[in-house]
Order: structure tokens, then sequence, then C-alpha cells
């Protein structure tokens, strides 16, 4: 990291730090939160309304992934903050570009536990209203899940964004999902050199909790699935790191055998969940096609406010 990056981090921190306006539960905010424990989490909102939405991000991606707008496309995050009232949050080990996350850091790897408890602490801390309704996205669909599995009394409606699940180890044999956590880990050699904190899940340990959790009480859910494959893995993907130089050629493949069982089981969690496989997308579908992702945020949130448990149409 450059020191005119630093300088800027230490200055945003600073301002950031100042005790929490009113604003983080009526007006726009960013900024730092203190959750307990002399610990603090950044925090944005903006918009107005309920149901609330919160935004839980993939792994490794902080609330700027929802905030930025890709070129010649809209934010989900401020899409949504004009339908109603708008929270994305950077879980600690989250970096944002080069710079470190803007989260107080925690000893890796975590959980999703982990992850719920700091989620639940931040939504008390902050005052964001409950019932909400959450969005979560790849591992942010583990820990969206187990929060609302675990506070029931918190979420009132979910979408999940191509997200991660149990039902991807589940359909793969021990030496495929052997492979299979080896990519989501990912290549960090060089990024835990630059970042030793940086967010590392265990996986493993996240579905072992979904598993032993209540069940997913019913509540209008949208499941939005990627349809680009992710197979073959072309000789590029190897050749820049992406994937490791010794994963089997069949490795994609394996993934988008698995993948589809695996979101069609997440859209049979509860009765009239809405299951979404034309998508045009890769994984990052709030990236590659907002647009879907903004109306099936906005078909919970209408669900909610008309009193429905069920998102079909």
């Amino acid at each position: 990291m450059s020191r005119h990056h630093s300088l800027l981090l230490a200055l945003a921190l600073a301002v950031a730090a100042a005790p929490v306006p009113a604003a983080v539960q009526s007006g726009d905010f960013a900024g730092l939160v203190g959750i307990g424990a002399g610990r603090r989490m950044y925090l944005e909102c903006r918009g107005t309304g309920s149901p609330a939405v919160v935004i839980v991000a993939g792994g490794r991606a902080s609330a700027a992934d929802w905030t930025a707008a890709q070129p010649g496309k809209v934010s989900v995050f401020s899409a949504v903050s004009g339908l109603t009232r708008v929270c994305a949050y950077d879980r600690p080990g989250t970096p944002v570009g080069d710079a470190p996350s803007r989260s107080d850091p925690v000893a890796q790897p975590v959980t999703a536990a982990n992850s719920v408890a700091d989620l639940h602490a931040l939504v008390a801390a902050a005052g964001i209203a409950t019932p909400f309704v959450i969005v979560g996205h790849s591992y942010g669909g583990v820990v969206s899940r187990l929060h609302a599995m675990t506070h029931p009394g918190e979420v009132n409606g979910m979408v999940l964004v191509d997200a991660l699940s149990e039902g991807l180890r589940a359909a793969e044999t021990p030496r495929e999902w052997a492979v299979q956590r080896f990519l989501l880990d990912g290549e960090l050699t060089e990024a835990l050199r630059l970042y030793p904190p940086i967010e590392r899940a265990d996986s493993d340990r996240s579905f072992d909790q979904i598993l032993a959790a209540a069940p997913l009480r019913p509540m209008p859910l949208i499941v939005l699935s990627a349809d680009h494959p992710w197979g073959p893995l072309v000789p590029g993907f190897i050749a820049s790191g992406v994937v490791p130089a010794n994963t089997p050629p069949d490795a994609g493949y394996v993934t988008d055998r698995a993948q589809k069982r695996a979101q069609a089981a997440l859209a049979a969690l509860v009765p009239g969940a809405r299951h979404v496989t034309n998508t045009d997308s890769g994984h990052d579908i709030h990236k590659d096609q907002p647009q879907l992702v903004i109306d099936a945020i906005r078909d919970v949130v209408e669900a909610v406010r008309a009193g429905r448990t069920s998102a079909a149409r």
C-alpha cells in the first residue's frame, strides 16, 4: 500500500470513528460503529423506508462491492436506496481495493457463526430496524441464512445471489470437494504476505453450523443462480494465477454439476420460494446483471410489506 493510500485511510478512519450520529438510523451514513469489546465495523446506510435491506457481501468483499457501480450499469445499493432503507457493511479482513479493511481486524480463519455474531452486534449497535430483508452473495449467503436461522426475529425476507451452500459439498465426492475447497479458498500466499488479517472463512465448519441450526422459517425468498459455466477451466485462468496449476482439468465441470444441485436445494428451503436460473451472468450477478438483483429485492420487500410469506408470483 502506498504512503498516500495509508494517509487517506488513516484520515477516513479518524473521521469515521466519531460517535455514531442519528443518521445511522434514518439518514445517509458511512462510518465506523462500535460493536462492543473495543471493536468497530464499517457501515453504510442510505434511503428511508421499511423493511430495511441489509446486504452481506461475498468472501473477502466489502460494502464497496455493492455500493460502486460498474461502468454503464446501475449500483444495486443506490437503486435499492430509492425503494427503502439499505445498509451494507465490511466484515473484518475484507479489503477495499488496495486498502485494508475498514473494520477492525480479528483472528482468522472465521466461520459463519463468527460473521453472524458480528452482524447481530452491528445491527443492535447501529439501531437498524428489525426485522429486515437480508441479501447474501456467495459466502454472504451462508452468513445470511445462518443469521436468519439463529435470529429469526431479525429477518423477514431473503435474496440469495449465487450463494455458497452446504449443498455444494454434498453434491461432490470427498476428492472433488477437496479440490473445490482449495478453489474456494483461493491462492492467498501473496495476499497474506501483503495483508495478514485478510478474511479466510472455514467453509466446512460453516456448513456444519448451518446443518446444526434450526430450519429457516417461512419467508419470501428469491434465489438467483449464475448460468455462465465454470467448465472448462481454460489455461488462461491457470496462467493468471486465478486457478492453481495443479487443478484437475474437469474441476469446472464438477463445479457446474454440483452447483446446479446446490442452488435447486436452496430454492426448496421454504414454501413458495422463487428460483431464477436464466440470469445470463457469472458468479457476480449484482455486477453482471444488477437489474435482476434490484428486481428481486423489490419483489421481496413488496411481499413483506403485503404481509406475504412467499415470493411466488
